[in-house]
């Protein structure tokens, strides 16, 4: 009888077996699918997976229904010089074939991206032309299942029940098998490498040369291991990246289409586009600072931006009537901290105009015209200040350390200055100065994130390390106070920056020379020296 075999308890271990079996050797041919079901419109895929397992079950159910005749295709049908080719070794080699044209198409526009229009529309192939592809490679895969098939078991039966089991659980996966392949395009890659392996092995194969399964099932697998290690690679890499604000991968984004590096530097983003370079060149060099401004002006820190305490202009009630009017008219300012003995003991801020009118008319600073001074800690972040300046309205905001004590003045000038460069007062010199192509003449209390901005090399802006100026970079590399004519160098890439100490003003650096030069061998020693 057809179900005679239900009865043997070792039936039913080769049906498992060969269910097993089936599946694995299934594996392959459901890739392929997916990959072919790719080229199609997302509404037509379900059908075209379907249809294509579907036309893979009848194949195999009828390819196992003429065994009988599959058994005689290993009779010499044809001689080709020493090589005496069956009807079986035919169909292997002319299937190799295929498989290797078709990876190589398949390889070839992948690799070279020819997979859209010049639009960016998704070029789609027809329904038709991928059903076709489908039933071809179902003919060569279903001869290596039905082969393996006949000769495990005995039973007709058992073989169209494992078969039509496997094909069953194959079409339940096919669907997120095949997001899985989209979504990953390097297997993808590694699933048309297997193609060619096939092909490959089927047409030596086709010729009388025995390859071993063990072999080719071996370096699959080692391939699928290293793939699964890279994909874990990448998904900790995307992890990894996401920990960190999107504010800050979107400005790193953006700096570096503008052809600039970023104050944060990741191993993620190390390379760039040649794309993305062109298009830097459509830029402005002061269109990619303000960019740059504008992007890194949320990292900021007040005391990069601050007129620090040592150069604020403010005006002590202890002083005489005449010196606090011949103060406030040397000084282009519109508003002073008006303090009783010293910066840390502000009564107010005043407008100048109004404390001019009080010393003329009354000799001396009405309190009643002063306004009530704004004052924020140093830690405060950037967004949060430009919100206390919107709301304050003497337009002058005072910053304090942790002790309580001014640390300097903020207005929203110096906030305009950290997104598009300085604007010097007429009373004031430019921090950065241009002496010569390659030389610069440079403010000690230049700000860091302009000047390495200016001089394009990286190395000079670092949030942990506290410092802001130029002045506060070069105590860090000395780890002294220097004296006139101390110098430091810094090389990026191909370049060699030397700083040199101009001029000191007690104990502050007031002004730095810096050279820029092409890296030679006496560099590298000097650089070794120090």
């Amino acid at each position: 009888m057809f179900f005679e075999w239900m009865a043997e308890p070792s039936a039913w271990a080769g049906l498992f077996t060969l269910v097993l079996l089936e599946i694995v050797l299934g594996i392959d041919n459901l890739i392929f699918i997916a990959i072919l079901v790719d080229k199609l419109p997302p509404r037509q895929r379900d059908r075209a997976r379907v249809v294509g397992l579907s036309l893979a079950l009848l194949m195999r159910l009828l390819l196992l229904s003429v065994m009988s005749w599959l058994v005689t295709l290993t009779e010499p049908w044809l001689t080709i010089g020493p090589f005496d080719l069956s009807q079986r070794d035919l169909i292997l080699i002319v299937g190799g074939l295929f498989l290797l044209l078709k990876g190589t198409v398949e390889l070839h526009e992948r690799v070279e991206g020819k997979m859209a229009h010049a639009s960016g529309t998704r070029m789609h192939a027809g329904f038709g032309v991928i059903v076709l592809q489908i039933v071809v490679l179902d003919a060569i895969f279903s001869l290596d299942s039905v082969i393996t098939a006949v000769g495990m078991v005995d039973h007709l039966s058992i073989m169209m029940i494992a078969v039509t089991v496997a094909i069953g659980l194959m079409l339940l996966a096919s669907k997120p098998l095949t997001r899985f392949v989209n979504a990953h395009p390097t297997v993808v890659i590694l699933c048309l490498g297997f193609l060619l392996t096939i092909g490959f092995t089927l047409v030596i194969e086709g010729f009388g040369f025995a390859v071993p399964k063990g072999y080719l099932y071996a370096a699959i697998s080692f391939s699928v291991l290293i793939e699964t290690l890279n994909q874990l690679a990448r998904r900790n890499m995307r992890r990894h990246a996401a920990s960190r604000p999107l504010r800050e991968r979107t400005a790193e984004g953006v700096l570096r289409m503008l052809g600039m590096g970023s104050a944060v530097s990741s191993p993620q983003m190390e390379t760039s586009s040649a794309g993305a370079a062109d298009t830097a060149q459509v830029f402005e060099d002061e269109e990619r600072y303000m960019v740059s401004g504008v992007l890194t002006l949320a990292d900021r820190s007040i005391r990069s931006v601050m007129t620090p305490r040592t150069e604020v202009v403010w005006l002590n009630l202890n002083d005489s009537p005449q010196a606090l009017r011949e103060r406030v008219l040397a000084s282009t300012h519109s508003f002073f901290p008006v303090c009783r003995g010293s910066l840390d003991e502000v009564v107010g801020i005043g407008r100048a105009k109004d404390i001019v009118a009080d010393l003329i008319e009354h000799g001396t600073i009405r309190l009643s015209h002063l306004r009530e001074p704004v004052i924020v800690h140093e830690s405060i972040g950037m967004l949060r200040l430009m919100e206390t300046l919107k709301q304050s309205r003497c337009q002058v905001v005072l910053v304090t350390d942790e002790f309580g004590a001014i640390d300097g003045l903020v207005t929203p000038i110096d906030v305009f200055e950290a997104i598009a460069g300085e604007f010097p007062d007429e009373d004031e010199v430019p921090d950065i100065e241009e002496l010569e192509e390659g030389r610069w003449r440079v403010d000690g209390a230049a700000d860091l994130l302009h000047l390495e901005l200016l001089l394009k090399a990286d190395g000079l802006v670092d949030e942990e390390a506290g410092y802001t100026t130029l002045a506060g970079f070069m105590l860090a590399r000395f780890g002294h106070l220097p004296e006139v004519g101390d110098r430091c160098m810094l090389q990026h890439e191909n370049m060699i920056f030397e700083f040199t100490v101009e001029k000191m003003e007690g104990r502050r650096i007031a002004s730095v020379l810096i050279e820029r030069r092409q890296v030679d061998a006496q560099d590298i020693v000097e650089s070794e020296n120090e």
